[in-house]
Parts: C-alpha cells; structure tokens; sequence
C-alpha cells in the first residue's frame, strides 16, 4: 500500500497528523506502548495486537500509522476477510490517550476506508466488545457514522456483548 496522504485534524489541536506505512521493526514496541496506554487491552488482546504487526507484509494484513510531531500516535490494521468476495475487517484501530481529539481516529479511519474501496471493496466490518471501557470507541464509530448491525449477547463474557458495526460503499 502507498503512503496515505495527510489528514488535517478536525478538533483541539492544529497539529498536522501523518499517515504512512508501517515499519514493523520500528514501530512495534511503540505500538506496544500505545495499546497498554489505552487501558482498553488486555495483555492477551495486546500480544494479538503485535502478533500482527509480526506477521509477514504477504500474510495479508495491511497497517496505517498516523504520527503527530514526529511520533507514533496511532495505528489501524485491516485486510480483505478469507471467504468472501469485497469484505474487508477492520481488526485494530488505536490512538495514544493523550493524542485522542486531535483527528487521528477519523484520518486513520478515513484511511482505511480509501484502501477498501481502492481494493473495490464493498463492506468494512469492525467488531468491538460492549464493555464500559470500549464506551468512547463505540461512541467515535457512531460519530463516523458506521451502522451497528449485530450483536452478539455475552460473546467475550457473562454481559460483555459482541457488537459489529458496517460501512457499505457504492459500486
């Protein structure tokens, strides 16, 4: 995937943010700083996480980072679901606490959505959990207007649903 252009940030801050490829060697362990920062991941979803980014580029995983003044800021890793014709997973997306509000969500997302449609892509499926402390992501899907269009009662617990949100592009 080319680098992705660069996104103006929408919210608190004028600061620039940067998309790019990602560097597996560099970048993971402050991708690992970034998803313990968040609080949201358990260890076990945190070496899911870097598991990923270990993955070999042909593995068929694809990772945007944004960075804000020159720093990691945040990251999201997609890729084409096996099996399905123009289906596409958004599997992590996650921007450092102290970087939220600055846009980096919505350029890593927007991002994403271009390499789907590029790919003549036809759906987006992002799957998240309904605990307390997903809240915020939940809430920034809406804001980007994805659909919630399943859930899954006690998929990951006893009261911790799974929910699937969707974004369709036109052919």
């Amino acid at each position: 995937m080319p680098p992705a252009p660069e996104g103006t940030p929408t919210t608190r801050s004028a600061a620039r943010v940067a998309l790019r490829d990602i560097d597996r060697a560099a970048d993971r362990a402050p991708i690992a700083r970034l998803l313990s920062a968040t609080g949201a991941f358990t260890a076990a979803e945190i070496e899911v996480a870097l598991e990923l980014v270990d993955e070999p580029p042909e593995g068929g995983y694809r990772f945007v980072v944004a960075d804000v003044d020159g720093a990691l800021a945040g990251y999201a890793c997609h890729g084409a679901t096996p099996c399905t014709v123009g289906t596409h997973d958004l599997y992590w997306i996650a921007v450092d606490p102290a970087r939220q509000g600055l846009g980096v969500g919505r350029a890593l997302l927007d991002a994403v959505e271009r390499a789907v449609r590029a790919a003549q892509g036809r759906l987006l499926v992002i799957e998240t959990a309904s605990k307390p402390e997903y809240a915020a992501t939940r809430a920034f899907y809406e804001r980007c207007g994805l659909t919630l269009t399943a859930r899954i009662p006690d998929f990951y617990a006893t009261g911790d649903d799974k929910l699937v949100y969707c974004r369709r592009f036109d052919a």
